[in-house]
């Protein structure tokens, strides 16, 4: 059995004509020999009737809802999706059938609007699969062991899909959006972005880490532990997407993966930079500090520790809160607000001198601040005033020749 895993986001879903691509799609996968599972989303975004924000603003006030509750609301906008595109492929003569997650074996913790999944038992999978030429599975959603409906957070359908074919040991995974497949940058700032053929899953892990939002980070390391080639590509466009592997063989790709330092930059917007003083030098001040976030569930990012200083971001949304809690402490803090990380990343970074070099020309060529900066082994970051961010992602672009 060569099973296809197909995902399809909300965008894709949205009318009635956009689902008639959504099928064509589906429609040549069969074509090709393929036994399709499509993961599918709720239909479009905000303020349409059955998108997950506009279930949640039918209770104004969620926080009076318990979490379970509120996964209860949070699901029924991929079962509508799920079995509205049954409809539609039924009237377009390909038999098909609708699971919900909890049905298609997906079982979670009960870790409720963030669930992890534990386990995926698709034996109602290969049931339907028997029966019909499609299954559409709810995406977003799974089931506890004992059977409470639960969602998987941010970029959940992704996660399903991810989740479905690791378990499936599916021929490839498909993940249809509304761009033909990972960019060397965001195209709404640098007009020149080309779309990349190949990637290795390292890379494209960083560049949703550090922003992207073409593919959740949590479904790309699903598919990396199981081996299982993606492809990311566009539903309204012909084209082959974008290809994720590790550079083995068959539909995977080669070894020469990317030829180029630098694969894409990306950026995260709306952190700031805490810096919290310690002239004493006193190691129990970066604890104290650590501890006192970490019990008011404030996550910090991008830390830096010396001798005399303690520095990391967290986002702004956040920041009065942790200004407020470090002052409590009675320790000397000073902060840039409104900044933004951007990263450059690249698998062919690793090793090679005179990449953060030229980082730092492209940034300074430009009157850009770096107010902090780190690394690993396939990114760099660094962290500048927001006003500057687009300006220091077409800087580091243009730098790397990466139009």
């Amino acid at each position: 059995m060569r099973v296809l895993v197909q995902k399809f986001g909300g965008t894709s879903l949205s009318t009635e004509e956009q689902r008639k691509l959504v099928i064509k799609k589906i429609s040549a996968a069969i074509g090709d020999g393929n036994q399709v599972v499509a993961v599918v989303s709720a239909m479009g975004r905000r303020g349409a009737a059955y998108a997950t924000d506009t279930l949640k603003d039918l209770v104004p006030d969620a926080k009076i809802l318990s979490k379970k509750d509120l996964d209860l609301l949070m699901s029924c906008g991929e079962i509508i999706s799920s079995v509205v595109l049954v409809s539609e492929l039924a009237a377009a003569g390909i038999q098909a059938a609708c699971l919900t997650g909890g049905q298609a074996g997906i079982i979670t913790d009960d870790s409720y609007n963030d669930a992890r999944i534990v386990r995926v038992n698709p034996v109602e999978i290969y049931r339907e699969l028997e029966k019909n030429q499609v299954v559409i599975v709810a995406g977003f959603q799974g089931m506890t062991e004992e059977g409470q409906i639960t969602t998987l957070g941010r970029g959940g359908s992704d996660t399903t899909a991810a989740a479905l074919g690791a378990a499936l040991k599916a021929h490839r995974i498909d993940i249809y959006t509304d761009v033909d497949g990972v960019k060397t940058a965001d195209p709404k700032i640098v007009n020149n972005a080309k779309t990349l053929e190949r990637i290795t899953y390292n890379e494209i892990c960083q560049l949703a880490h550090e922003g992207a939002k073409v593919i959740h980070p949590r479904a790309v390391e699903i598919a990396m532990q199981a081996n299982v080639p993606l492809r990311v590509l566009s539903t309204f466009l012909d084209g082959n997407g974008t290809m994720v592997a590790n550079g083995a063989a068959g539909d995977t790709v080669t070894d020469s993966i990317n030829d180029n330092t630098i694969t894409g930059i990306t950026q995260k917007t709306n952190v700031s930079q805490l810096i919290i003083h310690n002239p004493a030098k006193d190691q129990h001040v970066s604890q104290q500090v650590f501890k006192v976030l970490a019990a008011n569930e404030i996550s910090v990012d991008f830390i830096t520790i010396n001798e005399t200083e303690t520095i990391f971001t967290v986002r702004d949304d956040v920041s009065a809160r942790a200004i407020s809690l470090i002052q409590d402490l009675g320790l000397e803090i000073s902060t840039h607000l409104n900044c933004a990380k951007v990263a450059a990343v690249g698998a062919g970074m690793t090793g090679i001198p005179g990449v953060m070099s030229k980082i730092v020309e492209a940034l300074t060529e430009k009157n850009i601040r770096i107010l902090q900066s780190a690394d690993s082994y396939t990114s760099i970051w660094c962290l500048v005033p927001q006003s500057d961010m687009e300006e220091a992602v077409r800087a580091l672009h243009e730098k790397f020749n990466l139009g």
